[in-house]
């Protein structure tokens, strides 16, 4: 069964309609296969002032265990950029096991942005879905 992307509201999203214990690599095309998906939460903060990047360090503290527990996660990761002002959060789930996240929210994502939002000096929260396969 072959994986395909999907534009949608917020970027691409990855449509799997297989059974998963069939499926150990799906493919968006030929050659092109995964076994990971991962959701990427990010933001830009402040570059004068550190206390925004603090506050978003605060809500993935808040949220971290939560996020771990979470059928099928492989690892989670923290992006921190000082010459841009990138904090992004890659939660990295096996294919098979994405599908049923996605369905329930990718929950504990909505409130994670919603405190995100609400630190002062953090800017553009945003999502994104990808595939990521160790090359």
């Amino acid at each position: 069964t072959i994986c395909r992307p999907q534009l949608a509201d917020q970027g691409v999203r990855i449509l799997c309609e297989v059974d998963p214990w069939l499926v150990q690599m799906p493919e968006i095309t030929d050659g092109v296969s995964f076994d990971t998906i991962a959701r990427e939460w990010r933001c830009k903060w402040s570059l004068e002032d550190k206390a925004s990047l603090a506050g978003a360090q605060k809500e993935l503290d808040a949220i971290l265990a939560e996020t771990k527990a979470v059928k099928g996660v492989k690892h989670v990761q923290r992006v921190v950029c000082g010459g841009c002002g990138d904090f992004k959060v890659i939660v990295a789930l096996d294919a098979a096991s994405f599908g049923e996240w996605e369905k329930a929210g990718f929950a504990p994502e909505a409130a994670f942005l919603d405190k995100l939002k609400a630190v002062k000096g953090l800017q553009r929260v945003e999502t994104q879905t990808y595939t990521l396969m160790t090359m």
